[in-house]
């Protein structure tokens, strides 16, 4: 039997930790991406959660630690932090971090999320080019970035026509899953099982995982 997140527990432990939701999160606004059937699977257990197979992973795979990003590809906020979370992740060596796309600011980002989505492998490369890149997107934006990056456009749109049924019900999940928690926008994180709805400075953030770790341990 899956373990429930509850959602007021664990929002409550993120604002008790006296975690800083420093600036503001991106007012929702609504997703391209049609919300899955509510039915079909237990969408906010703790496996479905934090170990959805079909969502990216940076960092180890096999960390001791998990963090689940809820972003947006022109969310400025979340490509604030992204540089130094990334830089975090990386040298810290054993966390798994979860990116789930939630696709809040119209046409660019559903673009955005269905070409990086289709990079496959090649994931993490796309998503760093797109992260980068400051400012709101436009379409000729993100396929020159891309471009940029060694990727064929042409061929990530084939392969997400191909795979657009798997990518589609991933973002859906990702967006009900953020709507269940409440999140008002992005980034929102989940560090462990405690739910953080926007920004954290780079402290919180450390403390978060340090705090994790300590009680997986």
């Amino acid at each position: 039997m899956t373990s429930k997140l509850d959602r007021r527990t664990f929002l409550t432990a993120a604002l008790a930790s006296g975690a800083a939701l420093a600036g503001g999160a991106a007012l929702v606004a609504r997703p391209a991406f049609a919300a899955p059937d509510p039915m079909s699977r237990d969408m906010m257990s703790k496996e479905a959660v934090l170990y959805d197979p079909e969502a990216p992973i940076l960092g180890n795979p096999k960390g001791d630690v998990t963090i689940v990003e809820w972003f947006d590809y022109q969310c400025p906020y979340c490509k604030k932090a992204y540089p130094e979370t990334r830089k975090i992740v990386e040298d810290d060596g054993q966390i798994r971090m979860v990116m789930k796309d939630w696709p809040i600011f119209g046409p660019p980002s559903d673009r955005a999320t269905r070409l990086t989505l289709a990079a496959g492998k090649y994931h993490p490369q796309a998503l760093d080019a797109l992260m980068r890149t400051e400012g709101r997107l436009t379409d000729q934006m993100i396929d020159a970035r891309l471009t940029a990056a060694g990727f064929d456009v042409a061929a990530l749109q084939r392969a997400y026509r191909r795979d657009s049924k798997r990518i589609d019900a991933l973002v859906a999940r990702n967006s009900a899953q953020a709507e269940a928690f409440g999140f008002l926008g992005t980034p929102a994180y989940l560090v462990g099982t405690v739910v953080f709805p926007g920004v954290l400075t780079m402290q919180d953030f450390r403390q978060a995982i340090r705090d994790a770790r300590a009680k997986s341990g």
